[in-house]
């Protein structure tokens, strides 16, 4: 800088007010600039932790609820939670398990008879070889004997000798042919086992029990032209989602984000959950994930929206699944969400 010391200094008294000034100016500024606004957003409670239940599929034709669970009420883990009716399978399981005891029943005469047959079979053997060793034993006289008892004798030997070949062929062939009767009772036997244990495992899967302990809470149907929860008396079809069962362990709110706030948002952010059924009540939360994949509006293409977690910090009797929850958003703490 070019001048006397003295023009300096007075430049510098000058300049110096005006920078402090405008320093202290900024300060008020930015202390008097007005907070964020809230943020709000809308969603649904959910389990963390469920079990959903639907109707055994692989069944043709509808299925009729004989009993079900009331809803909100309280199942331990392998309690009924719905029973569809089970009297077809039911009654083919009797059918083939009285088919079972009478095939048994045939086989075990079938074997009795098979073992007198080899019995009087082998006496039969028996005689033959007998006869034809008498026979060959009659012959030894025939040098002594007039001719017509020689040549009985002869005939005699001739014909035990093709007898007894011939006797056992006709026997082994009736042994293996009771064999084979004997081997198609036990195929039956065996099939009606099989059918009647399918047919048990059939009405044993139409009894549907809870995997997990927690609360019943019935799904929305489309039946009889309307919507409704499922009944006692309502025709389902297979593979169909009935109701699901929700451990109260711990709660979440599950909410859309419009993608002109999605920004404000940051995980770990803390904020305040207020259930519609009690607006006097609010419970502390804080955001636990934010979809990375926003997912076109209902109304329009060009709105999209992003689905955001608030997993609830406290648990607390009066938060259950399904209920209607505001959750106002502390903005200005957390992590930046990965999108």
């Amino acid at each position: 800088m070019s001048g006397s010391p003295a023009s300096q200094r007075r430049l510098v008294r000058r300049v110096l007010p005006m920078a402090v000034t405008a320093t202290a100016l900024g300060t008020i500024v930015a202390a008097q600039s007005p907070p964020a606004a809230p943020l709000r957003l809308h969603g649904l409670v959910e389990a963390v932790e469920f079990f959903g239940v639907v109707a055994p599929p692989g069944r043709s034709g509808q299925l009729t609820i004989v009993r079900i669970a009331p809803k909100g009420a309280t199942v331990k883990k392998g309690d009924l939670v719905i029973e569809f009716d089970r009297q077809v399978p039911l009654r083919e399981a009797i059918d083939k398990q009285a088919e079972w005891k009478q095939l048994e029943e045939d086989i075990r005469k079938k074997e009795a008879e098979l073992k007198l047959q080899e019995a009087v079979d082998d006496t039969a053997i028996k005689t033959a070889e007998n006869d034809l060793a008498l026979a060959r034993l009659e012959t030894t006289k025939n040098d002594v004997l007039p001719r017509i008892e020689a040549e009985k004798n002869t005939l005699n030997l001739q014909a035990a000798e093709a007898r007894l070949p011939s006797l056992r062929t006709s026997v082994a062939l009736k042994r293996k042919a009771a064999a084979a009767e004997l081997e198609i009772l036990q195929v039956k036997r065996d099939r009606a086992a099989r059918v009647g244990a399918r047919a048990r495992q059939t009405a044993d899967a139409l009894l549907v029990r809870s995997p997990i302990d927690g609360l019943v809470v019935p799904r929305t149907l489309w039946k009889n032209g309307s919507m409704g929860e499922p009944e006692e008396g309502d025709n389902v079809w297979p593979g169909f989602a009935m109701l699901d069962v929700v451990s109260p362990g711990a709660m979440r709110v599950k909410v859309k984000v419009n993608q002109v706030d999605v920004h404000r948002l940051t995980v770990g952010m803390a904020a305040r959950v207020t259930l519609d059924a009690y607006p006097g009540r609010s419970h502390p939360a804080r955001l636990a994930q934010i979809s990375p994949i926003a997912t076109p509006g209902q109304y329009s293409a060009k709105i999209r929206t992003f689905a955001a977690i608030f997993a609830l910090e406290a648990q607390d009797a009066e938060i259950a699944p399904d209920l209607s929850a505001a959750v106002d958003v502390v903005t200005g703490e957390g992590t930046r969400a990965a999108r």
